[in-house]
């Protein structure tokens, strides 16, 4: 499933967590590794950019963190980065350079590249999102299928069985997903693509498409 692979997803340039990438073809092979590799990375990084608070928690100097947001670890928010009023970040998450994370947004288990924006109650959760990718206004990841059945990858012409129960969305470079959007378990969004506001959205949509309400897509011109 070519349309799902890191290298057609990701500019692994764009995040400090590059190295976790390494010798794996599909992003979300990488979802159980997040905790430790924040661990092991936080412990390298320069004292001179980044404060250590409380237990295994890096936050840059220059990132700004509203004081009504609750950080728990492991955590590591990049440079320049914005954590804004009543973020809840629940653990295992990286928030790259000059990354949004808005109003009662929640992140759990993530990886956001630089740049990415999440601005305005949103929630994610077991999802990788790539470089410049936004969330609209109350657009969510649902990360755990409705019957507990483990998730699936399912793309026109073929699926791959993650063995995981809890997997959100992969969203690759330069995503747009429009305000109260859903991306279902085992969404994966290619490079470029838009999807609609108020989208349920689901399987592998290829890079450069529109994503329009009843799951038709177009490619862009």
């Amino acid at each position: 499933m070519e349309k799902a692979k890191i290298c057609n997803l990701y500019d692994l340039q764009e995040t400090i967590a590059s190295k976790l990438f390494e010798g794996i073809e599909y992003p979300w092979e990488l979802l159980p590794r997040i905790s430790d590799f924040i661990v092991e990375l936080g412990a390298t990084l320069d004292a001179a950019q980044f404060d250590k608070r409380g237990e295994n928690i890096w936050i840059a100097k220059s990132a700004k963190v509203a004081p009504t947001a609750c950080l728990n670890g492991p955590l590591i928010i990049d440079e320049e980065a914005e954590i804004r009023h009543c973020a809840f970040i629940r653990g295992n998450a990286i928030v790259g350079k000059h990354a949004v994370v808005g109003n009662s947004t929640e992140l759990k288990n993530v990886i956001l590249f630089n740049n990415v924006q999440v601005p305005h109650y949103n929630y994610v959760g077991d999802s990788i999102l790539g470089f410049k990718s936004h969330m609209g206004a109350g657009s969510i990841t649902s990360n755990v299928k409705s019957d507990k059945t483990l998730v699936v990858v399912k793309d026109a012409e073929e699926q791959i069985e993650t063995g995981m129960k809890k997997f959100g969305a992969m969203l690759g470079d330069y995503v747009e997903v429009g305000c109260n959007s859903v991306l279902n378990p085992g969404t994966v969004i290619g490079r470029h693509s838009n999807i609609y506001p108020t989208s349920c959205v689901r399987g592998v949509i290829p890079e450069e498409s529109i994503y329009k309400k009843n799951e038709t897509i177009v490619k862009k011109q």
